[in-house]
């Protein structure tokens, strides 16, 4: 690997993990540079996926206090995950880089709108909620915790905020919502990322050197947390999806 797509990827992964622990959105750094490395869009999008995989298991194990008075309610949310992550990973993997290709700006898209909308969105569903001690399931929920499921094995940028919104509606606690957030992503990326490594679409040289630059970025982001203005993180964060996303229209679509 040349030296630069070395320095490229443990620049992006300093910059994913430092943003994912002061704001959120770090794959809009961490996805694109692979992909700037030469490696195919699937590939891209799977070591990506893997590459997250290790934080969703922290997020939920540092939850797990939170979550164990659920139960057995817990159980079709995970069942839920698991077969929506599955199903969205095999998806990607069926479609191959082709369809995946012409999907990228779309998705950045959508992912950069659902950050920018997310404090909007937050205070939303706070206005309106009606929080209940454990809502009832319905079969409404559990499909639209199907499909969050199927996007998140898929692409992934953006999913914790659907997740949020989806757990928020039914009516539990931002708290709640959150430990259920971490749970659920943590069983998305982890079948995800079995059937990447089966499949062997990873690319294990790319993704240890990202993962050594996001360890590194979390540390310091971490660190920071209390000292940088979030809305100026998050702007910078809009600013970085947007480019991504207009910079993905023309070159897929032959604007440039």
């Amino acid at each position: 690997m040349p030296l630069t797509d070395m320095l490229l990827l443990v620049a992006a992964g300093f910059a994913a993990g430092g943003m994912n622990a002061l704001a959120g959105g770090g794959t809009f750094f961490s996805f694109p540079a692979l992909l700037a490395t030469g490696l195919p869009p699937v590939t891209a999008n799977a070591t990506n996926a893997v590459a997250l995989w290790p934080a969703s298991l922290a997020g939920a194990w540092a939850a797990r206090s939170t979550l164990r008075p659920l139960g057995r309610y817990l159980i079709p949310l995970l069942l839920a995950g698991l077969a929506g992550g599955l199903l969205g990973g095999l998806l990607l993997l069926a479609g191959g880089d082709d369809v995946f290709s012409l999907l990228i700006p779309w998705l950045l898209l959508l992912a950069t709108a659902l950050f920018a909308a997310s404090p909007w969105l937050s205070r939303w569903l706070a206005a309106r909620r009606q929080e209940a001690l454990v809502p009832p399931h319905s079969p409404l929920s559990l499909v639209a915790h199907g499909l969050v499921s199927i996007y998140g094995g898929y692409f992934g940028a953006g999913m914790g905020i659907l997740q949020l919104a989806a757990f928020s509606i039914e009516g539990h606690a931002y708290a709640r919502a959150n430990a259920l957030k971490n749970l659920i992503s943590a069983v998305i990326y982890s079948i995800a990322t079995v059937t990447f490594l089966f499949a062997g679409r990873v690319s294990l040289v790319e993704l240890a050197i990202l993962l050594v630059g996001a360890t590194v970025g979390g540390y310091v982001g971490g660190a920071l947390s209390q000292k940088l203005p979030a809305a100026w993180l998050r702007a910078f964060v809009i600013l970085v999806g947007t480019a991504m996303t207009v910079y993905y229209f023309g070159d897929t679509y032959g604007a440039w």
